[in-house]
């Protein structure tokens, strides 16, 4: 859990993953600094983090949305839009998340030995 907060490298848990802070527009790496795994194994590889981040995105949304309508108490529709605009500004740290969870997946179902 240590590697993926920190963005560390699934293989050697000593490079990061991103050159820099996601608030930033974060470019990633090509190959860990420290052991060189290769983080973008083909062209479409980041499509699987899209439905990681779908998830992640509407729970958190609804998360949002409940919090907003149990503080709040108003209607329904109006406190999902409300959870939406307040899940706004951590779409950047959503999309970080999904990619390093993608790749920490992909590592642990089919590792790089190269």
């Amino acid at each position: 859990m240590r590697g993926i907060l920190q963005q560390l490298c699934p293989r050697c848990r000593g490079g990061k993953i991103f050159r820099r802070s996601v608030w930033l527009f974060p470019g990633m790496y090509e190959r860990c600094p420290a052991c060189g795994l290769k983080f973008e194994r083909e062209a479409g590889y980041f499509l699987g983090a899209m439905y990681i981040s779908y998830g992640l995105g509407i729970g958190v949304i609804a998360a949002l949305a409940a919090l907003v309508w149990a503080l709040l108490k108003w209607p329904l529709t109006k406190s999902v839009v409300a959870g939406i605009v307040l899940f706004l500004p951590l779409a950047p740290v959503l999309t970080w998340m999904a990619r390093v969870l993608w790749i920490y997946m992909d590592q642990a179902i089919d590792p790089d030995r190269s």
